[in-house]
């Protein structure tokens, strides 16, 4: 009996019955009950020798990627392994579901493979405020900012995402549009989209431009068929909205094609503005008016962080990246 056995009898695959096997975070409980069943049910027992040779395998750094669909990590992860590896530093990278505890997950790498250090991309701050005081290795959160938590081995560096999202609202306004309609992100406050969320409405209010979050917003995650979905779902309640801003390119591209399956031309009908700047929108038809975030910038300081507090004992740094809003094809002048 063997792990591809106990998959083809749970109906599992066999990436998800070694998660269930080594105890990871990231398994729905029905499909752990289902696993375990089998494996009970069988008799069957792990190789312990080999689970202990694969935990005394050690990577220097850990990166935990919050999110499989998104663009942007994938652009900065590439960096990051970049500037890692000129520095003679391997690194291991993991992938993890949006709605996974990123923290949990790296309790447990701490505990099997012991790395000298982790690297997060995305992040929840309510999972690293309850969770992260068991984490002892040097760490950095990327496009968050963990500055309020306090931990003495936490850096972090992200976007002003509040500040930029006003600059997407400035810009709509001066082009004549005061129906404004946001999509994507989860609105938690810890969550990062809750910032472009708060940068948007404090931006309507000052200029005077109507916005009801219940009526004008709509949540997804980060990936095209949600947003495709969730810009029917906008556009058929909030009818009247001149222009989308979607939290992320690549909702704006779901949002585009949601928009042309509706009869609808960006930008004769309906303008959109992405956020992230990721090298697929520039390509996009119509390019995408966004902003982008300077990546190899929060590659680079994230890096350095980590390796002067593993190498050097530095204490934790917190910084802020600039933003470049920039004007594609996807927006238009309101006669």
């Amino acid at each position: 009996m063997t792990i591809k056995d106990i998959a083809k009898l749970s109906g599992c695959g066999v990436a998800t019955v070694s998660r269930v096997l080594n105890d990871h975070p990231d398994v729905s409980d029905e499909t752990r009950r289902k696993v375990l069943a089998v494996v009970e049910e069988q008799g069957f027992q792990p190789n312990n020798n080999a689970k202990h040779l694969k935990q005394q395998s050690s990577t220097s750094i850990a990166i935990i990627v919050k999110g499989i669909m998104n663009m942007l990590f994938a652009d900065l992860v590439e960096k990051v392994q970049a500037l890692l590896r000129d520095a003679g530093q391997d690194a291991a990278v993991y992938y993890l579901d949006e709605d996974a505890n990123e923290v949990a997950y790296a309790c447990q790498l701490c505990r099997e493979r012991r790395p000298m250090g982790i690297l997060f991309l995305g992040g929840d701050l309510e999972l690293f405020e309850a969770g992260f005081a068991s984490v002892a290795v040097p760490c950095v959160l990327l496009t968050n900012t963990a500055q309020e938590l306090g931990f003495p081995n936490l850096s972090s560096f992200t976007t002003d995402d509040h500040l930029a999202a006003q600059q997407v609202v400035e810009l709509l306004a001066a082009k004549g549009h005061t129906h404004i309609g946001l999509l994507g992100g989860n609105w938690s406050c810890s969550q990062i989209s809750y910032s472009r969320l708060s940068g948007c409405r404090d931006a309507c209010q000052r200029l005077g431009l109507p916005f009801d979050v219940d009526r004008q917003c709509e949540p997804c995650r980060y990936s095209m068929p949600e947003a495709y979905a969730a810009t029917k779902v906008l556009l058929e309640r909030c009818p009247d909205l001149t222009a989308i801003f979607a939290v992320s390119d690549v909702m704006a591209m779901g949002a585009i094609r949601a928009l042309a399956d509706l009869g609808r031309q960006v930008p004769g009908d309906i303008s959109v503005v992405g956020y992230d700047g990721i090298t697929a929108g520039q390509y996009f038809l119509p390019r995408l008016t966004t902003v982008r975030q300077d990546i190899q910038q929060l590659a680079e300081r994230g890096v350095d962080a980590l390796l002067r507090s593993i190498l050097r004992r530095s204490p934790s740094v917190h910084g802020l990246v600039p933003f470049h809003l920039v004007e594609g094809e996807s927006v238009a002048q309101l006669r």
